[in-house]
């Protein structure tokens, strides 16, 4: 599997950090090791809300090449929705697997047309800002229709890549992970469409 994560100045780094420190491990399980990411961007260096820089892998790859697309969230999704560039770089996503963001990445993903006709959920406190892009807002901290999985706030990217373990491996995976990382909660709040 190849996954690749976008991300974009004005991101919260937890949304993309604590989903990349659980999703990394699919390697560890015999049923996904050979995985492989790649930190996208369309600029070179990409800066948070608070002034953290990190370099990007590769600037503006071909997205249809992941298994896996996983944009997290941030303030600057308010934005970014409305940038021309992005969205069509983006939209470039349409094939590929499986379309996974966490917190506002839900907004980008609806600026680029993937929630139409879909349920989907965000952080809570932007539930509004993602009515217009979906069939409907769903209050859960994950939600999955067809190939396509939003998740809540911030923490819940945790909680997303394990669930994301468990879908590509198996709950025992899951249990090893979370030992690893000292992660004593249980995923909750998840919706199946």
């Amino acid at each position: 599997m190849k996954i690749g994560f976008v991300l974009f100045n004005g991101i919260t780094f937890l949304d993309f950090i604590g989903f990349y420190d659980v999703i990394y491990r699919l390697n560890n399980f015999v049923k996904t090791q050979g995985t492989t990411w790649d930190i996208c961007g369309l600029t070179e260096e990409i800066t948070d809300e608070l002034g953290f820089t990190v370099k990007v892998t590769k600037v503006k790859p071909d997205l249809s090449q992941y298994d896996l697309l996983y944009v997290p969230g941030g303030i600057g999704t308010r934005k970014l929705r409305y940038d021309k560039e992005f969205i069509e770089w983006l939209k470039q996503a349409e094939k590929v697997d499986t379309i996974v963001s966490v917190c506002t990445g839900a907004l980008l993903l609806g600026a680029a047309g993937f929630l139409e006709n879909k349920k989907a959920t965000t952080h809570p406190n932007a539930y509004d800002l993602l009515e217009p892009y979906c069939e409907e807002v769903v209050h859960a901290r994950i939600v999955k229709d067809g190939n396509v999985i939003t998740a809540g706030g911030v923490a819940t990217a945790i909680d997303l890549a394990l669930y994301m373990v468990e879908l590509y491996v198996s709950k025992e995976a899951v249990e090893v992970i979370k030992k690893h990382i000292d992660y004593p909660y249980d995923v909750k709040g998840v919706v199946e469409v």
